[in-house]
């Protein structure tokens, strides 16, 4: 028999901050007990390893329930958190025995590690946030790695996400990660293109048939919500969905019930939606093309994928990608071609224009010659932030902290170890510069 994971009561009285701890630590293989206040809390400390504790709260405050534990389970490891630091809570708190004090929003690669140096699980392998990212393909760019960042944060939910972008920049893609990195994964994740299916036909394939119900309609048919049960539903090109069947759709994301044509009967089903779209939704709003409050519906949690023209630092590792398949590798003046290209058509582009480079390179070398003449003629584009910062130290200071939390993927603690400074000192220097 395998032994129990050690487990943490999570303390807090906001449902959203528990929840997203609670995802977090069952993704570093923690068992949890959730607890709306300070008195679940205490009772919770009888059959748990470890607490963490938020410090403001109605009724029994944090630092009340610490000074309690004291008396009650004065061995339970306790870490603190809250939104407001104040030093003398912070004081005392420590000398009361917690083992530290972190400020909200929780680094949750910090979080983790705190609570595996005071289990003694410091030496296992944990997927943390900055792993999850380093596994996109593409995501050099500061740009990138904030979306991924985001849509890590959202993963762990079932928040409704609405990806937006140019049409090839990956939004398909972004969300198979998104589904990949959540509590659904390994669930089915069905893909919808709204665009691609006839007006008559598209509210049988969201929601199946019964036998009969229009002429052709043989058979029963189960429809892409039944089939991502349990899963995730993905609806691409969302804004292309007619304006008839809107009120339908917005009915399943409320209350998660349909019927399928033809039927009478109600279906209920547990789906996580995850929509796209490369249109202005808030433009097709107010020209009615798109019902306002099926807009916001999907609007929960959106996320914006920058073109490949605004993240030119990706364009070398998905080339990199797309040519392994091909066995060939790029000159260092296709590199710099490539870069300075501006993409209209995005990956999709990239990734079309690097295969038919492979089929006409003469060898295992891709040239400049091997691209369109359109892409050959591309002339660079000045970029706002090649500018050199000379003389303005409060600025450069500013730059060097944005390129170390860049290169650590927001993680505070490793990006002040990469800047020589104390974790403090870099938040403090984070409120002094507006950031």
């Amino acid at each position: 028999m395998a032994p129990r994971q050690p487990r943490i009561a999570i303390v807090d009285d906001e449902a959203g901050q528990r929840q997203l701890l609670d995802n977090a630590l069952q993704r570093a293989g923690y068992e949890t007990i959730l607890c709306e206040n300070g008195e679940e809390g205490l009772v919770a400390s009888a059959d748990c390893d470890m607490m963490i504790l938020d410090v403001r709260m109605p009724g029994l405050s944090g630092l009340e329930v610490l000074d309690r534990l004291k008396t009650t389970a004065p061995s339970l490891p306790v870490l603190l958190m809250t939104a407001y630091i104040d030093v003398r809570d912070a004081v005392s708190a420590i000398k009361s025995g917690a083992l530290d004090y972190l400020e909200k929003p929780v680094d949750l690669d910090e979080l983790i590690a705190a609570v595996d140096d005071a289990l003694g699980q410091s030496g296992r392998s944990v997927s943390t946030e900055s792993d999850s990212i380093s596994r996109y393909v593409g995501a050099e760019s500061s740009a990138m790695r904030q979306v991924l960042s985001q849509a890590l944060r959202a993963a762990t939910t079932d928040a409704t996400i609405l990806i937006l972008g140019e049409s090839g920049t990956g939004k398909q893609v972004l969300a198979e990660f998104i589904q990949a990195e959540s509590l659904r994964a390994g669930k089915p994740f069905v893909t919808v293109n709204c665009g691609a299916i006839p007006a008559n036909l598209i509210e049988s394939e969201l929601f199946g048939h019964e036998k009969g119900a229009f002429t052709g309609a043989d058979a029963r048919r189960i429809g892409r919500f039944e089939e991502a049960g349990g899963g995730t539903l993905f609806l691409d090109e969302v804004g292309d969905l007619p304006l008839p069947l809107q009120p339908a759709f917005l009915r399943v994301l409320e209350s998660g019930t349909f019927t399928r044509v033809g039927g009478g009967r109600e279906i209920s089903v547990d789906v996580r939606i995850i929509a796209a779209t490369n249109r202005n939704l808030e433009d097709d709003v107010r020209a009615g093309r798109f019902r306002e409050d099926l807009y916001f519906r999907l609007n929960v949690f959106p996320l914006m994928i920058s073109p490949l023209r605004e993240r030119r630092d990706d364009v070398l590792p998905l080339a990199e990608f797309f040519l392994k398949q091909h066995r060939k590798r790029l000159s260092p003046a296709a590199e710099r071609l490539l870069v300075q290209y501006d993409w209209p058509g995005n990956v999709r582009e990239l990734r079309n224009a690097l295969e038919r480079a492979s089929i006409l390179a003469a060898g295992s070398l891709i040239l400049p010659s091997d691209f369109p003449a359109h892409i050959q003629d591309a002339k660079p584009t000045a970029r706002a932030d090649d500018k050199v910062l000379v003389g303005d130290m409060q600025e450069i200071q500013r730059r060097a902290i944005l390129e170390a939390l860049e290169k650590t993927a927001g993680n505070k603690t490793r990006a002040a170890k990469l800047l020589g400074i104390s974790r403090r000192n870099l938040i403090y220097k984070l409120r002094d510069y507006g950031l």
